[in-house]
């Protein structure tokens, strides 16, 4: 029985990690002066510049708005891994726990 439970274990794993690298999102700051675009597995895929909102002669604001991208980012990230994971743990409860699958949410 656990042995089945290990095995569907770490194909839901490998489940997952297909899941989260299928994800795509996107993250602006500065009203779109900066925009990138990542996946579930925290990997960025694409940072784009909109020059006309943003003094490219102030590094330091530019600076800040890839710092507050990158954190929303990571925010986002969390939070649809988390609600992955959720799923993963409901699927590979055994039939007959009762409520305990409600655990997760």
């Amino acid at each position: 029985m656990f042995g089945d439970l290990m095995g569907n274990m770490e194909e839901k794993k490998e489940q997952l990690q297909e899941t989260l690298a299928a994800m795509e999102m996107e993250e602006l700051a500065g009203d779109g002066a900066v925009k990138i675009k990542f996946n579930g597995l925290r990997e960025i895929l694409d940072i784009s510049l909109d020059l006309s909102k943003v003094d490219t002669s102030d590094a330091e604001e530019l600076e800040d708005l890839l710092l507050v991208a990158f954190n929303n980012v990571q925010a986002k990230i969390a939070a649809a891994e988390e609600e992955e994971n959720k799923k993963m743990l409901k699927d590979l409860l055994p039939p007959g726990l009762g409520g305990l699958g409600n655990m997760f949410g």
